[in-house]
């Protein structure tokens, strides 16, 4: 970390880089982080603005796709789409692989082992056609353009600050991958990124913090399950709590201003 003011900014300009090109594709400028492991860690507070980032991207999607004259159904898949190839399918890996080890393992080795695994199985194929066919779903029924586009970004902010929960909650799982490299991350990011939370759930109104809590209760039931079947959590882990916060904003959304 580099001392000063301009220090301070620049090494924030570093972590939203780095942030950026861990949970994306998009290019992201040149980063100077030292120890980067470290730096992942203290990137956490960035996360939920990359999540506003691809929120938006995908939120303009579905409105050019409406401007053309597509149906909702088909507007809905164009932004998931965009969605999927902005991030990689980051989280939708970290989610099948996440299901078919709890899924697949007798045991917490074994469990551990399948999660590492690049094939998918049958746990980790139902987990994504779910997720996709809620999401979907959840975008057709607020119809409006421009609430789909600030629901999208409020949830990809409040998903992505959800990785917090696990990483408060347990110690990782292993001490090698993408986990262990974003473990102990300071309170001051913890904190930011939780703030960040709350204000994307605020861009919806009072009921926007229900949406928050939605997604706050999946990321928890992720987290739980970690800690039960794996004693700690892995990058899949964060992604699968990523994610599933995500869908879980999505459909408090749907039940509260669906087919306004």
């Amino acid at each position: 970390m580099r001392s000063g003011v301009t220090g301070f900014f620049a090494d924030r300009k570093d972590e939203l880089g780095l942030a950026l090109a861990l949970l994306t594709r998009l290019p992201a400028w040149r980063i100077d982080a030292g120890g980067k492991d470290a730096a992942l860690a203290r990137a956490l507070w960035a996360y939920p603005l990359v999540g506003a980032l691809v929120g938006g991207i995908s939120g303009a999607s579905y409105m050019g796709a409406i401007f053309v004259g597509l149906p909702l159904a088909l507007a809905a898949l164009v932004a998931l789409s965009v969605s999927v190839l902005v991030t990689g399918c980051f989280h939708e890996d970290g989610l099948a692989d996440f299901c078919d080890g709890i899924g697949g393992g007798r045991d917490r080795a074994r469990k551990l082992e399948i999660m590492r695994d690049s094939r998918i199985g049958t746990y980790g194929a139902t987990a994504l056609i779910l997720s996709f066919l809620m999401r979907t779903t959840a975008l057709m029924t607020l119809q409006k353009p421009l609430l789909v586009l600030i629901v999208l970004i409020a949830a990809g902010m409040i998903g992505r600050a959800c990785i917090a929960i696990p990483l408060v909650m347990l110690k990782p799982a292993r001490m090698d991958g993408m986990g262990s490299a974003a473990s102990s991350p300071p309170w001051p990011a913890i904190a930011a990124a939780l703030l960040f939370g709350i204000g994307a759930a605020l861009l919806l109104g009072e009921k926007g913090m229900f949406l928050l809590a939605s997604a706050m209760v999946a990321a928890m039931i992720i987290t739980l399950i970690a800690r039960r079947y794996l004693g700690g959590y892995t990058g899949d882990v964060l992604g699968a709590s990523a994610l599933s916060a995500e869908v879980a904003a999505l459909l408090f959304a749907c039940s509260r201003w669906g087919f306004s």
